[in-house]
């Protein structure tokens, strides 16, 4: 299955694209980490993300449809992937419609208090980027990364003020691709305030896994 998924900060929607993309057998591909990964390669496009990133403004969408372009036409998307952090504009969504025919995008919804509550109880690995809760994930030695071994930090934008500033620009730039993909009876909605078990027993349900 070719799957988006999106959602407000703190939804869960990386989590659950992990399990998605352990059960469907396809890639779980995140926007943040296809830049991560070019910058670090010094691919030609990373090298033009990362004068953006440098100077702390958004990567241009040509550029960003690009890499996506480019990761989805790998072999191992052949028969499906979980695109995690894109589209988050409705001129991104039709660019990927250009790209590729999806099958389904789930929205994990939660509110905006629920949000706030939960990035306040976020730790994140400064040295791999894992990320982990204190409610929902903790890892396994309190302040210490699973996966490295690393500190686990606050991130600065997890702080209340831009967690707030964060919101508005999702509400004003992501939300409207919801009619997009409404129009296209592709849109599923999922309830991401419930424990993460039972929110993947309710998109196993809606996709008929």
């Amino acid at each position: 299955m070719k799957i988006v998924i999106f959602g407000p900060q703190g939804s869960g929607k990386g989590t659950q694209a992990k399990i998605l993309s352990a059960k469907l057998k396809v890639p779980h591909i995140s926007m943040g980490d296809l830049f991560r990964e070019n910058i670090a390669q010094q691919t030609e496009p990373g090298r033009q993300a990362k004068k953006y990133h440098d100077l702390g403004r958004l990567v241009p969408d040509d550029l960003t449809i690009q890499l996506i372009n480019d990761r989805l036409s790998q072999s191992n998307c052949r028969f499906g992937f979980i695109l995690d952090g894109f589209p988050r504009t409705v001129p991104q969504a039709q660019a990927l419609a250009k790209i590729v025919q999806l099958d389904k995008v789930l929205e994990i919804w939660i509110s905006d208090a629920e949000t706030i509550r939960r990035l306040g109880s976020r730790r994140s690995c400064i040295k791999c980027g894992a990320i982990y809760h204190l409610e929902f994930n903790p890892s396994k030695v309190p302040g210490q990364c699973n996966e490295c071994g690393s500190q686990l930090v606050i991130r600065e934008d997890d702080t209340a003020a831009i967690i707030k500033e964060r919101l508005a620009q999702y509400h004003q730039q992501t939300e409207p691709i919801k009619e997009f993909y409404q129009r296209q009876n592709k849109l599923v909605t999922i309830d991401g305030t419930p424990p993460i078990a039972e929110v993947t027993g309710q998109i196993v349900k809606q996709l008929n896994l």
